[in-house]
């Protein structure tokens, strides 16, 4: 892939982040605000997405055939058990990442949740530092502080904020909850940078395709798990949906 085609590529992912990063929170609050109750259910939502990524690893895979034909080898999955176990271990980790974080956005502000949530940015740096040797830098370092600050300065200032008819404590467990969430997608980045420098196989565009989709189904079932173990899947869904409708109906 030449430099201009990377370079697309590049600003189309950072597009779909833009995207999702902005209006997930949004709809994941408006959710709980407007009646949802369904925490392991919404949980799973964060990592549904997945089958969205069988289309460009179709199209790798096409592209990718087409020359092992050529060369006499032909080799449909790249993702070798080992690289396999590992994705799912984070799997699991995302799974449970996705829990604290929607359980602590159905408890906070829009605006609380994602300041907390940016400071994985700083649990990014350390980790890296830790895992993959990755030098701090003095941009690294000036986000970490910042972010650390203004956490800190959140959890003084936390009543300015706070949800009507919502009791302290549960604010709080929504701060310490989201605060976890932060630590854990903080250690997600580094553990994957991890397994690609320990993979014995060249890193490609499918091969980091299919990691990735081992991992959002290990997560989706992992919260599917949850959503069974606690019931969450007996709440009629229905009867919240419409009352979710006949709110926004009554607001607009």
């Amino acid at each position: 892939m030449d430099t201009v085609k990377r370079k697309y590529l590049m600003i189309f992912n950072c597009i779909l982040l833009a995207i999702g990063a902005t209006g997930g929170p949004l709809l994941l609050r408006l959710y709980f605000v407007r009646g949802g109750k369904r925490l392991w259910f919404a949980s799973t939502l964060a990592s549904a997405g997945w089958p969205i990524l069988i289309l460009p690893l179709s199209v790798s895979y096409i592209f990718n055939r087409r020359g092992s034909a050529e060369n006499g080898r032909e080799k449909f999955f790249t993702i070798t058990l080992p690289l396999t176990i590992a994705s799912a271990s984070i799997g699991l980790l995302l799974g449970l990442n996705d829990y604290l974080y929607t359980h602590g956005v159905s408890l906070l502000p829009v605006s609380t949740s994602t300041l907390i949530m940016s400071t994985h940015l700083a649990f990014t740096a350390g980790f890296a530092f830790v895992l993959v040797k990755q030098k701090f830098t003095p941009y690294s370092i000036n986000v970490v502080v910042l972010l650390t600050v203004g956490a800190v300065l959140l959890g003084l200032h936390s009543n300015n904020d706070k949800p009507v008819n919502q009791s302290s404590r549960d604010y709080y467990l929504g701060f310490f909850l989201t605060v976890g969430a932060s630590v854990i997608s903080g250690l997600l980045f580094p553990l994957a940078e991890l397994v690609y420098t320990k993979a014995k196989q060249s890193l490609t565009y499918s091969l980091v395709i299919e990691m990735q989709i081992v991992t959002a189904v290990v997560a989706s079932l992992f919260c599917i798990v949850g959503m069974l173990v606690n019931n969450d899947h007996k709440v009629s869904t229905y009867s919240e949906f419409s009352y979710i409708t006949l709110f926004n109906s009554s607001a607009s």
